[in-house]
């Protein structure tokens, strides 16, 4: 079901993470030459923690109130997820390959 599950939101998380803000995403490994992207829980749950302790000002971005890790992602039903943060937590603090979102 997990699997499944996962499979699903990847289609979502396909178009990257730059410069927008989300509601789901996760750090991932290498990309594989199939186009699979192995999701990383622990590093996951790693940057989601960074991102909900995070308070670094006004902008909609700077905080997230409302993230939760859910076991397989990190969420913001209010879609406080910024793509660059996200990504930074993944690679820098939580050694992460990369990380995905949804649009």
């Amino acid at each position: 079901m997990l699997f499944l599950r996962a499979i699903a939101v990847l289609a979502l998380l396909a178009a990257g993470t730059a410069a927008s803000l989300h509601s789901i995403g996760a750090c991932v490994g290498k990309r594989s030459i199939k186009g699979w992207t192995l999701l990383l829980l622990e590093e996951t749950k790693c940057a989601c923690d960074h991102y909900t302790a995070r308070q670094k000002g006004s902008e909609w971005w700077n905080s997230c109130p409302d993230c939760y890790f859910d076991g397989t992602f990190c969420n913001s039903p209010n879609w406080h997820i910024g793509g660059d943060e996200l990504n930074y937590y993944c690679e820098e603090l939580c050694h992460a390959s990369s990380s995905e979102a949804n649009d």
